[in-house]
């Protein structure tokens, strides 16, 4: 494990121990869409997904991914007096394009200055041979995620929130991205529908048999124009609290790996667009409350992680 006074594997901490100084992530916007909206798959969406996909709308307001890029540099150096940086195409699906224009996007973003490396958000079932080709190119000259959403291990879930794919094809996608001298990243949400404890210990597992380097872990919020917003004020669904939500963060950072990169702990919702839980909007108590929790639980990563006897990449997930 990094050394650091955290009691689990940082971002930040990997990313300065690699490059000697403070790298932060730019969002950028490459206007995207998504098979679970354009028709292919669906055009619903997943449950929490709104129109705009998690989107910043720099794209529709014009603005090319150079100009992004040196927007953010402006003011994130000003902010966290960071030096490098790394371009994160988030919103959507960033791999659902041909691959040639995949390129061209890519190429302008590490041709900016003080970029470092990409990240690049995208689902299981919108990778490709030559898509991964690409990207195992672009990793020969700078550091490269990839972060593929996977929510749940449980395929019941999957069903219920109109993910469109099921665990396995996560597991796929993890398994044909492996050495390529590409960093992959899963996408991990807490507080889904009908999703106990176990649940969440069990998606905790399928990653750790998985050999992925990092996670994201999410709350799931509502935001407005969605179909969870619905279920919400019917009283179908209901939020978790925050103690509920720092006491699984805790149990799922127990279960993976110690040398897993945590990339992030919570999620960070726009408060205009948000319906709720209100504590969501409070990153730093919640982080503050995860770090307590551990602490008083003297815990840390990995103190309950399986350390031998994992199964094949290609296990099925939970049903």
């Amino acid at each position: 494990m990094a050394a650091t006074d955290k009691r689990y594997n940082d971002l930040n901490t990997h990313l300065r121990a690699r490059f000697g100084c403070r790298v932060q992530k730019i969002t950028v916007d490459a206007g995207m869409t998504c098979p679970n909206r354009d028709g292919t798959l669906s055009t619903r969406g997943c449950i929490f997904c709104n129109e705009r996909g998690s989107g910043t709308g720099a794209h529709n307001r014009g603005l090319s991914i150079t100009q992004q890029l040196e927007q953010g540099k402006q003011a994130l150096s000003k902010r966290y007096k960071a030096k490098k940086f790394m371009a994160y195409f988030q919103s959507f699906s960033n791999t659902y394009a041909p691959v040639e224009t995949l390129r061209c996007l890519y190429e302008e973003a590490i041709g900016v200055d003080d970029i470092v490396g990409l990240s690049i958000g995208t689902r299981p079932d919108c990778i490709d041979q030559d898509k991964l080709a690409l990207l195992q190119e672009i990793a020969g000259k700078r550091l490269v995620w990839v972060e593929y959403g996977l929510q749940s291990a449980h395929d019941s879930t999957l069903s219920l929130i109109n993910r469109g794919h099921d665990a396995a094809c996560f597991a796929r996608a993890v398994e044909e991205t492996q050495n390529r001298g590409i960093q992959i990243c899963a996408h991990v949400i807490l507080g889904l529908p009908g999703e106990t404890t176990t649940h969440v210990h069990d998606t905790a597992t399928f990653i750790s048999r998985l050999g992925i380097h990092g996670v994201k872990l999410h709350l799931l919020y509502v935001i407005k124009g969605t179909r969870l917003e619905t279920l919400y004020r019917q009283g179908s669904y209901r939020c978790l609290d925050q103690t509920a939500y720092v006491d699984l963060v805790c149990d799922f950072l127990e279960r993976i790996p110690d040398d897993m990169i945590v990339q992030r702990l919570t999620s960070d919702p726009h408060a205009h667009q948000l319906v709720a839980p209100d504590w969501s909007l409070n990153k730093t108590e919640i982080l503050s409350q995860i770090h307590s929790e551990l602490e008083r639980r003297d815990t840390r990563q990995g103190r309950l992680a399986l350390n031998e006897g994992f199964e094949d990449s290609r296990s099925q997930g939970f049903e």
